[in-house]
């Protein structure tokens, strides 16, 4: 009995090391979780620094109040999603294409370049370009013919010098 009441002072002692090497392991995890949390949502250096203060002083209760102030999206995210806003926009604001070859070509573009479909047709009143669809001109409000899309490019046309298509609307 003598020799287990000697040992509870060395027994208690490797305990207390223990639970203290335990205490600090979770306290500088839970620190650098924290700032490596708050470095992906923020640049702001200070707030990194007050986060990890927070949960260095306040271990528990620091780490709460943390995941309820964080902002929450992380800087990536946040670059995803106004990537994509941008290339919804692109979407909208980008320019037809030729339904008969799919090259891109410009809102103003009566024919495509490419392969000489009509596109477009000007107004008779205006001269603004008109869709092929359209019945009337949205720029003078005067009633235009439907007309079907076709190829402009003939046998004739390309003998002419330049290989180009030249065709009035």
């Amino acid at each position: 009995m003598e020799i287990l009441l000697e040992s509870i002072p060395t027994i208690l002692t490797v305990l207390s090391t223990v639970c203290g090497a335990v205490t600090i392991a979770m306290l500088g995890g839970m620190a650098i979780w924290t700032f490596r949390d708050m470095r992906a949502r923020s640049r702001d250096p200070l707030a990194q620094i007050l986060a990890t203060l927070l949960v260095l002083v306040l271990p528990i209760v620091g780490l709460v109040v943390y995941l309820m102030l964080r902002p929450r999206e992380t800087l990536e995210e946040a670059y995803e999603h106004s990537l994509e806003q941008e290339a919804l926009l692109q979407t909208i604001e980008e320019p037809e294409q030729c339904p008969n070859c799919g090259h891109r070509a410009d809102n103003s573009f009566l024919y495509c370049p490419d392969c000489h479909t009509r596109l477009k047709r000007a107004c008779s009143a205006c001269g603004n370009p008109v869709r092929l669809h359209w019945s009337l001109c949205p720029y003078c409000g005067s009633a235009v013919a439907q007309q079907d899309r076709e190829p402009v490019a003939t046998s004739e046309d390309q003998s002419s010098p330049e290989g180009l298509a030249v065709a009035e609307p």
